[in-house]
């Protein structure tokens, strides 16, 4: 049953954002969707992949991504390009954080020149959320969560002791520049962490809460 729960959500989260990026399309040449990786989204880029949009005006980046090549199972752009770029939606032009340099501080400038390209604000902005309470690669434990949450640049480069690869994420500033925000949780641990996030306001402890204060769709399912 959870398992049908969760494609429901994630065919009813791929109506909500087809909806949007249809909407503003219908003002503006080209739109912007920001996605997270993961297993969960999965399911919601196959069924988005589906939808009958003109793909070629939607720009796609990610929120975050492990420093490592786009050919390795940790990238979250593999993931992307195999269940999303597909079908009518393997028109739209997609934009990678991770470049050919060693480290993310090395390769950071280079990411920010990108996303300076970019249609912002996004049309939409999905976030996934861990049982730590990270999202994107926002991690409690990371030396560089202050940066992060309090920079007005666009990337971070990211550390954390919890994580076994080096990463690069979307600052909260960059995240929060898009006209809609949704969060795609599945589990029941997931709900008590939310719970637990929305019972307090500190985001350096549960760093989801940076956007708890503003609208925020919650797509959950056991």
């Amino acid at each position: 049953m959870s398992e049908l729960c969760r494609e429901r959500l994630a065919t009813q989260l791929a109506e909500a954002v087809a909806e949007a990026l249809q909407h503003d399309l219908a003002g503006q040449e080209r739109a912007l969707l920001v996605v997270s990786g993961g297993a969960t989204p999965v399911p919601f880029f196959r069924a988005l992949a589906a939808r009958e949009l003109p793909w070629e005006r939607v720009q796609v980046t990610l929120a975050d991504e492990r420093w490592v090549t786009a050919s390795s199972p940790e990238s979250n752009a593999r993931l992307v390009r195999k269940h999303l770029l597909q079908g009518p939606a393997a028109a739209a032009g997609f934009v990678p954080l991770a470049t050919d340099d060693g480290t993310p501080e090395q390769g950071v400038a280079e990411v920010a020149e990108r996303l300076a390209g970019l249609a912002w604000p996004a049309s939409a902005v999905v976030l996934g959320m861990g049982g730590d309470g990270h999202t994107a690669s926002l991690f409690p434990d990371s030396r560089e969560l202050d940066l992060a949450l309090t920079t007005a640049e666009p990337a971070v480069a990211i550390r954390a002791s919890s994580q076994p690869l080096p990463r690069i994420t979307l600052s909260a500033d960059r995240l929060h520049r898009a006209r809609r925000h949704f969060l795609h949780i599945v589990g029941g641990d997931k709900r008590d962490t939310l719970v637990r996030a929305l019972a307090g306001d500190d985001a350096r402890e549960l760093p989801i809460r940076a956007f708890l204060s503003c609208p925020l769709a919650i797509y959950w399912a056991p």
